[in-house]
């Protein structure tokens, strides 16, 4: 007796990702329903494509943003019974590499501080970031560049000052971002200043002339 295989309930896949060209995030396949869940829940927009309608997130949206949408849409999706594919730099819950990606979104959301600040503070908050003494960017970027010529050094056998020029170069570009955090943080402290607008006397009222002073004897 030859058994049929059974027909299965499986719709169609939906993969949630991010468009290297355009930093967009879009979702393909899907059924109706799909199309459904991703407004309700990911606020994705409809689009025409080249092969049918796809989906995509509105522009401007900040990382964050797009991670929680992306993510909240999946597990939608999920449950409702669809198979998904999520990019996993877009999964909030789980990633690998997770550090490093943890990395790359801050430097994304300092850059996009930096350009929407609109006050002195805002802009002196992101530089201090980038050039804090302990915890900047710049110094720890530094902290690597220096254990790394260290490692190196010692992995070559070269003694103190007679490393391979190209590692020798490496304590050269830790001492060049040492000047570089200073500078950014000597601009971080100009920006931090509050300015006072300077004080002017009251112009008189218009139309009111003053009166002479009088003279006593």
């Amino acid at each position: 007796m030859n058994q049929k295989e059974p027909d299965f309930w499986v719709l169609e896949y939906v993969t949630i990702t991010k468009d290297p060209r355009t930093g967009l995030v879009v979702a393909i396949g899907g059924t109706e329903k799909a199309a459904d869940i991703l407004q309700r829940t990911g606020g994705s927009l409809t689009a025409p494509g080249p092969r049918g309608d796809y989906h995509r997130l509105p522009h401007g949206l900040p990382i964050e943003q797009q991670r929680l949408k992306a993510t909240t849409a999946s597990h939608a999706l999920l449950a409702a019974g669809h198979s998904v594919h999520l990019d996993p730099t877009l999964n909030m819950l789980a990633a690998p590499d997770g550090d490093r990606d943890a990395a790359l979104r801050y430097l994304a959301q300092l850059a996009e501080r930096a350009s929407a600040a609109e006050t002195s503070s805002a802009v002196a908050e992101v530089l201090t970031a980038v050039a804090a003494p302990v915890h900047g960017l710049l110094p720890l970027t530094r902290e690597v560049i220096v254990r790394a010529w260290i490692a190196a050094s010692d992995l070559h056998g070269a003694a103190p000052g007679e490393e391979p020029e190209p590692l020798a170069r490496l304590g050269s570009t830790a001492n060049s971002l040492s000047e570089a955090a200073r500078v950014v943080l000597h601009a971080r402290n100009h920006a931090a200043r509050r300015t006072q607008p300077p004080a002017t006397a009251p112009a008189p009222a218009p139309g009111r002339a003053q009166a002479p002073v009088s003279r006593r004897r």
